[in-house]
C-alpha cells in the first residue's frame, strides 16, 4: 500500500511540475534557515559543555553599590583564592586565580608571534578537564613553564618535539614548554586562547602585583574560578562565602557593600547580563529570538503548500471522488496527500542539506563561529529525518483534512464548486505569511538604525588619524621621548602620548574620592586613567573649562581633568580650582572635558577622572599627520619603531577600528536578522507567484471575455493585482503595531538609544508592496496579454 502511495505521489509531483518546483524550493530555503539557526542555537546552547566538571565549575562575581546602582563585576582581590582555600577548603575541590586574556609575545628563535594567553594556577588543566596530548595536568608546577595548545606549538615547531623547549615571553623571561593540550573548541571560555602560563609567575614578573594587592582587600583586578566539592551546592557555597570580602574591608570599603556569589558555568554564556545586582538574561535572548525566527521561516514554506495545494482542489476534487466511490476510505486518502506532502519535505531535506552547506562559511563569517554540520553523528540525522517527516505532517495537514473531505456525489455529478469561503483560510494564511515578513523587516531596521544613531553619538576626541599601539615590552616605554622626538621631526605625526588604558575601554576605577559636600553615606566609583603630557592634545579632548595637564606646571601631578559628568555628579560649580581628594590626597582640577565614549556607547557616560600617569603606561598612542598620508606615515612609524623595540611585533590598531569593534554584536545581529527576512521575503513571494500563476490559469476565460469586450492590458493587470495587493495591506496593519511593540521592548535595554520613526513603516509598507506588485506582475501581464481566441475556444 505505502509502495503504490509513493508511485501516486512521484506522479502527481511529476505531472505538476510548475507547483512541484515552488513548493521544494520554498521548502527547501525554510529547512536551510531551519537547519542554520538549529546549528547556531546547538552551539550556543553547548557552549562549555566540553568541560567535564560543567555542572560543577562558577565564577565569583560580586555586587557593590555605587552611585547609588548596584553593580555586578567579576574582578576579585587577590587575596581571594587563598581565602576560600583557607577557610572554605571543604566546599570547593579546585580554587583558581586566573589573570585576565592578555595578548603577549612568544619568540622562538626567529619567530615572533603575538598570541592570547592566561596566567593561571596549577589546577586549572585538572579543573578545566584540559586534554594533555604530551605533558600532564600538573605541568604548570614550575613557574619558569608553559603550555601550548596544539596549533600553537605546530605554528613554533612545526613537527619537532615541543617539550623541553625554550619560549621567550615578552622579551622578558625564558620559560620551558612543559605540556602541549588539544584545541579547547571554539565554543567554550578560552576557545581562542593558545597558551597558559603558571600563575606564580605574574607575581616574579610584576612585583606591584604581590607587593600592592597580596593583603589588599579593597583592590579588584583578578579572576576567580571554583569547583564545588561533590557534596556541595552552588547555593550552599555561594551563601557561605557571601561576606567573604565584606568581612575583610575597613568601615571605608564596607559602605559599598561587597556581596560575593558564585555565578555556575553553564550561565556564563547565555546569562550574562545583569542589572542592579539582577541576573537578567542576555544572549539567551537572541537563542529564543532566532529559534522563533527559525520556526516562523520554515512556517511560511509549509504555508506555500497548504496555499498551492488547497487552490487546486478543483483539479483533485474527481480523483477523490472516484476513489471514494472505488470504496477508499478517508483515512486512506488523506494518508495518499501525507505521502505526497512528506515526500516532498524529504526531497527538500536532501535540498536543504546541500543549500546550508553551501552558505555555511558566509554563515560562520557572519556570526563569527565556526559550526560545522554533523555529518557523522547518528543523532543529527536521527534529528533531521524527524524534522523533514514533521514538516512534511504538518505542510500536509491542512490539504489532506480538506481535500479528503469532499464529497464524491457532487464531485461526479459536477455540482462541486470550492466558491469564495474556501478560499478564505488561503487568504488568511498569506496574511500571516506577509506579516512575519514585514515584523523581520522592520525589526531589522530598527536593530540598523539604532546601531547607526550609537555610531554618530558625539565622542569627545577626534578619532580620524588616531591609532593605538600595545606597549608589551619595556622598550618603547623607557625610548618614549625619543621615539616621539624622531617621528615629529620625520613628520609622520602630529602628536604623540601614553596612557594606562585603551582609547575606548576602562581599565581602572576607584571609590575612594570625596569632595566638599560629598554625602559621606554615598559609596561612588569613578574610572580613572593615567594619561601622560599632550594626550589630551593627541586624542583632541573638548575643553568646556580649564585646560590640559602642562609641563610648565610641575603641581599638575597632583591634578585632575574631569569629565562633564563628574561636574554634574559632584554637583560643582565654577569647578576648575575646586580640590578632589583621592584616598586622602588633594587633587587639584584643571579642567573641565565634554564626555568622552569609553564604555558601551548605549549607556550614559559615567563621572570619570583623568590623572598623571603613575608609571603603568600601557598604550602609546599616536595623531598621525594627515599631510603626510596614512601609507608613508604608517611605514616611518614602523621604521623607528622596530629600531627601538625589535623584540616586538610592530602592530596598531585604529581607533575607529577599536569602537566600531562595539557595535559588533548589534551589527552581527542584525545582518543575521537581515538575511532570514530576505530569505522570508523570498519564500513568500514564492507562494504569490504559484498563487498568482493559479489564479491566472483558473480565470482564463474570464479574461477572453473581458478582452473580447474591450478591455485594456491595465485593467486586466489591476483585477488581478488587487486581491494580492489587499492581503499584503492588510498584514501591513497587523504588522506594524506587533513590530513596534517588540521592537519598542528591545530599545528599552539601551539607555542611548533611537526612536521608532514613521519612516520605518512607510518604506518597509512600500517595499512589500512593491515587491508583491512585481511578483504577481508577471503572471498578470502574462495572462493579459494572451489571446482572447485561444482562450475562448472549446477544451
Amino acid at each position: 500500500m505505502l509502495k503504490n502511495y509513493l508511485k501516486a505521489a512521484f506522479r502527481n509531483l511529476s505531472k505538476n511540475k510548475a507547483q512541484s518546483i515552488i513548493n521544494i524550493t520554498g521548502l527547501s530555503v525554510g529547512m536551510a534557515v531551519a537547519i542554520l539557526i538549529g546549528l547556531w542555537i546547538w552551539d550556543e546552547l553547548s557552549f562549555n559543555k566540553f568541560h567535564k566538571n560543567y555542572a560543577h565549575i562558577a565564577q565569583l562575581k560580586q555586587n557593590q553599590v555605587f552611585n547609588g546602582i548596584t553593580d555586578t563585576w567579576s574582578s576579585m582581590p587577590y587575596p581571594m583564592g587563598n581565602e576560600l582555600r583557607n577557610k572554605y577548603g571543604g566546599y570547593f575541590k579546585y580554587v583558581v586565580m586566573s589573570s585576565w586574556t592578555e595578548n603577549h609575545i612568544l619568540t622562538y628563535g626567529d619567530k615572533q608571534l603575538m598570541k592570547d594567553g592566561n596566567y593561571v594556577e596549577q589546577d586549572a588543566p585538572e579543573m578545566f578537564t584540559f586534554n594533555m596530548l604530551k605533558g600532564t595536568k600538573a605541568s604548570l608546577m614550575d613557574p619558569y613553564s608553559i603550555i601550548l595548545s596544539q596549533s600553537l606549538a605546530r605554528t613554533l615547531f612545526a613537527d619537532a618535539d615541543p617539550l623541553e623547549q625554550v619560549i621567550k615571553l615578552d622579551s622578558k623571561v625564558s620559560l620551558k614548554v612543559t605540556g602541549v593540550y588539544e584545541d579547547l573548541p571554539n565554543n567554550s571560555v578560552w576557545g581562542r586562547v593558545s597558551y597558559f602560563v603558571p600563575w606564580k609567575l605574574k607575581a616574579i614578573m610584576d612585583g606591584w602585583v604581590t607587593g600592592q594587592y597580596e593583603n589588599t582587600w579593597g583592590s579588584n583586578g583578578f579572576q576567580v574560578f571554583v569547583q564545588v566539592a561533590d557534596h556541595v551546592t552552588m547555593e550552599q557555597a555561594s551563601a557561605k562565602i557571601r561576606n567573604t570580602r565584606y568581612d575583610n574591608l575597613d568601615a571605608h570599603g564596607q559602605q559599598f557593600k561587597p556581596q560575593i556569589f558564585l555565578h555556575p558555568m553553564s550561565k556564563w554564556r547565555l546569562y550574562e547580563q545583569f542589572k542592579n545586582g539582577v541576573n537578567t538574561g542576555g544572549r539567551i535572548e537572541f537563542v529564543w529570538l532566532f529559534g522563533i525566527i527559525g520556526v516562523f521561516v520554515l512556517l511560511l514554506a509549509c504555508i506555500n503548500f497548504m496555499n498551492l495545494s488547497t487552490a487546486r482542489s478543483e483539479k483533485r476534487a474527481k480523483e477523490v471522488g472516484i476513489r471514494k466511490a472505488v470504496g477508499s476510505l478517508r483515512g486512506q486518502l488523506m494518508l495518499q496527500f501525507f505521502s505526497e506532502s512528506v515526500l516532498m519535505a524529504m526531497l527538500a531535506f536532501v535540498c536543504a542539506l546541500l543549500l546550508s552547506q553551501l552558505l555555511l562559511p558566509f554563515f560562520n563569517e557572519m556570526a563569527d563561529k565556526k559550526i560545522s554540520i554533523l555529518w557523522a553523528q547518528p543523532w543529527f540525522w536521527l534529528i533531521g529525518l524527524g524534522f523533514a517527516l514533521l514538516t512534511g505532517i504538518i505542510s500536509g495537514s491542512y490539504p489532506a483534512m480538506y481535500l479528503s473531505a469532499f464529497q464524491p456525489v457532487k464531485v461526479l455529478k459536477g455540482t462541486f464548486r470550492t466558491g469564495r469561503l474556501a478560499a478564505m483560510p488561503r487568504r488568511v494564511l498569506v496574511v500571516l505569511q506577509f506579516t512575519v515578513s514585514v515584523t523581520l523587516i522592520i525589526g531589522t531596521l530598527v536593530v540598523f538604525r539604532q546601531v547607526q544613531y550609537a555610531k554618530n553619538r558625539p565622542v569627545g576626541y577626534n578619532r580620524e588619524g588616531l591609532i593605538a599601539i600595545h606597549m608589551i615590552t619595556p622598550d618603547l616605554y623607557k625610548h618614549f621621548d625619543a621615539v616621539r622626538d624622531e617621528l615629529k621631526k620625520a613628520g609622520a605625526i602630529t602628536e604623540m602620548a601614553s596612557s594606562e588604558a585603551p582609547l575606548t575601554e576602562v581599565w581602572s576605577t576607584n571609590g575612594a574620592f570625596d569632595w566638599a559636600g560629598k554625602d559621606p553615606a554615598l559609596a561612588v566609583d569613578f574610572p580613572n586613567t593615567g594619561v601622560s603630557y599632550d594626550y589630551g592634545k593627541t586624542v583632541g579632548w573638548q575643553f568646556k573649562e580649564g585646560r590640559d595637564f602642562s609641563r610648565d606646571f610641575a603641581s599638575d601631578s597632583l591634578a585632575f581633568v574631569v569629565n562633564e559628568s563628574a561636574v554634574k555628579f559632584m554637583g560643582l560649580k565654577d569647578p576648575v580650582g575646586q580640590t578632589l581628594k583621592w584616598e586622602d590626597m588633594p587633587f587639584k582640577i584643571i579642567g573641565v572635558i565634554k564626555d568622552v565614549v569609553t564604555e558601551s556607547p548605549y549607556t550614559q557616560v559615567r563621572a570619570s577622572v583623568y590623572c598623571m600617569a603613575r608609571g603603568h603606561e600601557n598604550f602609546m598612542i599616536l595623531r598621525v599627520n594627515p599631510a603626510l598620508g596614512l601609507h608613508t606615515a604608517l611605514a616611518k612609524i614602523e621604521s623607528t619603531f622596530k629600531r627601538y623595540n625589535p623584540a616586538q611585533p610592530f602592530t596598531y590598531e585604529f581607533a575607529d577600528d577599536s569602537y566600531a569593534r562595539k557595535f559588533n554584536n548589534e551589527e552581527r545581529i542584525g545582518k543575521l536578522a537581515s538575511s532570514f527576512a530576505i530569505l522570508a521575503i523570498f519564500i513568500s513571494c514564492l507562494g504569490l507567484f504559484g498563487m498568482a500563476s493559479f489564479m491566472a490559469e483558473q480565470r482564463t476565460k474570464e479574461i477572453g471575455v473581458r478582452k473580447v469586450l474591450g478591455a485594456s492590458v491595465l485593467n486586466l493587470w489591476g483585477l488581478l493585482s488587487k486581491d494580492f495587493l489587499l492581503l499584503v495591506v492588510i498584514s501591513l496593519f497587523v504588522a506594524a503595531p506587533l513590530a513596534y511593540y517588540f521592537m519598542h521592548q528591545w530599545l528599552q535595554n539601551y539607555e542611548y538609544r533611537s526612536g521608532i520613526s514613521w519612516w520605518i513603516f512607510v518604506v518597509t509598507g512600500a517595499g512589500a508592496l512593491l515587491i508583491t506588485l512585481l511578483t504577481v506582475s508577471y503572471q498578470s501581464i502574462k495572462a493579459a496579454l494572451m489571446n482572447p481566441v485561444k482562450s475562448l475556444r472549446t477544451e
